[in-house]
């Protein structure tokens, strides 16, 4: 197949649907995780399944990310791209001042920080066979301080993820972008109100500038806030 090959995890809601969605539009074949198989499915038929593969992955289990490459290339023969979104947000202060309780940060620390990790572990020995591309959601709340927000913390260690990511694949093809959001409408933003946001496909359009650069340019990083938002 000629066809370029995304993976996005996260996929069945959010920037992960909506890149799905571009990205079927510019012509990707596309590989969609998610914990829901149900909310996979309905994608699926929206993009049709000779475009979309759905593939219910957990991004905290090695073992199933790298089945779920190794099914990704069995069903499309090649991997170019894959983006690293599956996220958790949650509100919390190290002062006990409201938020989740701490026994609730460990999926938020482990799906954003080591889900992203293993995911690029997982899927880096496909795309240096394809010298591809490698991209990450971190977050605007990873370049700044956040009090009390360890959420933030998180996108932080994406960032650096990402950059360390980026010299370890020099001289390998692969290429590596860091998709840094600022407040997006998501199901993780519906309490907050009255603040200017993106849209999900504002940050899908941001994806697919990057997937489609020619091969000679790296976007290593993408910052993008809505218009009016302070930080």
């Amino acid at each position: 197949m000629s066809e370029r090959v995304l993976m996005i995890t996260g996929a069945s809601r959010g920037i992960g649907a909506a890149t799905a969605r571009a990205a079927a539009a510019a012509g990707f074949r596309l590989v969609l995780t998610a914990r829901s198989a149900e909310a996979l499915s309905a994608l699926v038929d929206e993009l049709g399944p000779e475009t979309a593969l759905a593939l219910p992955c957990d991004v905290t289990d090695y073992a199933s990310l790298t089945e779920t490459v190794q099914r990704a290339e069995d069903r499309f023969g090649r991997l170019d791209a894959v983006f690293a979104n599956a996220g958790v947000s949650q509100h919390t202060s190290f002062l006990g001042n409201g938020g989740a309780e701490p026994e609730q940060w460990r999926d938020m620390v482990l799906t954003n920080v080591y889900g992203a990790a293993i995911t690029a572990r997982a899927a880096l020995p496909a795309l240096t066979r394809t010298e591809g591309h490698l991209l990450l959601t971190g977050s605007n709340a990873g370049r700044g301080i956040r009090p009390g927000n360890l959420y933030s913390a998180t996108k932080w260690a994406v960032t650096g993820m990402a950059q360390n990511i980026r010299a370890e694949c020099v001289g390998t093809g692969v290429r590596v972008t860091l998709i840094q959001p600022g407040m997006v409408e998501t199901e993780m933003t519906a309490d907050t109100r009255d603040v200017p946001k993106l849209t999900p496909a504002d940050i899908a359009n941001a994806a697919l500038y990057a997937l489609q650069q020619p091969p000679t340019v790296d976007v290593n990083e993408l910052t993008i806030r809505p218009t009016g938002q302070q930080r």
